[in-house]
């Protein structure tokens, strides 16, 4: 995704982009708009920390499925909530009525606190599972306690190995957690993973900015670009990739790793 001044979705061409990996240039070939569906699993923090803004949240996460599904409804969304644990409330589906539905199920848990960790790695190996196409991770969470004892570096691998770009919102309004293992390495993930994965974070001061921030990642998600270019044969494969653009006040939100090297027999 390429974003402008305002935050939103921006119009690049060819030659605005230039791709390194390992600090090497490379030749870019083609720009062109990415087709197909888009795959989104959104993560949902029903835990009791999230009391306060169940309202907003069932809002804008209508507001966000309508958006996505309106523009491209081959496009699939499944609905994960994750506080005391994991739970599939819709799989992936191109339904808004069944999302809808979904959505309007979800209540804080009184007592609970949340698995956001867990529900992230779980939702890579569905995604690597499925073999879906452009997958996105979005996570709408709180900084409640945290009880995954997933260690950041293994949610990290799990989001590069799925492709899949992760997206945050973290609502401030709410209780907050101490220092402890659980807390720390989720902001590890999500300061680390919506970077590395080509998504963003976004810190939500006011519930009322809840839809306006869904709404801004949709948009991106929906306009996103995909870059072909030449790399020379090579047997130990790079491991960094950078993607910058030229224009003033533009940014490029892509991946820094790499594309990894396909195992035998994957489709090419």
């Amino acid at each position: 995704s390429v974003t402008g001044e305002d935050g939103k979705s921006a119009t690049v061409l060819k030659q605005d982009i230039s791709v390194t990996e390992d600090g090497q240039a490379r030749e870019v070939l083609r720009l062109e708009k990415a087709e197909g569906p888009v795959h989104v699993a959104l993560l949902v923090d029903d835990s009791q920390a999230g009391q306060s803004a169940i309202a907003e949240l069932r809002t804008g996460l209508k507001r966000f499925v309508a958006s996505l599904l309106t523009a491209s409804p081959s496009s699939q969304i499944a609905l994960i909530t994750f506080g005391e644990r994991p739970t599939l409330l819709v799989d992936y589906t191109s339904s808004q009525e069944q999302l809808e539905r979904g959505i309007s199920r979800i209540f804080a848990r009184p007592g609970s606190g949340a698995y956001m960790l867990e529900a992230v790695a779980s939702a890579t190996r569905g995604i690597e599972k499925r073999e879906l196409s452009r997958p996105h991770i979005v996570v709408v969470g709180t900084e409640g306690i945290e009880f995954s004892n997933d260690p950041y570096t293994r949610v990290l691998e799990s989001i590069a190995d799925s492709g899949a770009a992760l997206w945050a919102l973290t609502l401030t309004s709410g209780p907050r957690a101490g220092d402890t293992d659980e807390t720390r390495n989720r902001s590890i993930v999500l300061g680390r993973g919506t970077v590395e994965s080509g998504g963003r974070q976004f810190q939500v001061l006011a519930n009322s900015a809840i839809g306006v921030r869904l709404d801004l990642i949709a948009d991106l998600v929906l306009n996103q670009y995909a870059v072909t270019f030449g790399r020379p044969d090579s047997l130990m494969p790079p491991e960094k990739i950078k993607v910058t653009v030229s224009l003033p006040d533009a940014e490029v939100l892509a991946p820094s790793t790499a594309p990894r090297p396909r195992k035998t027999g994957d489709k090419q």
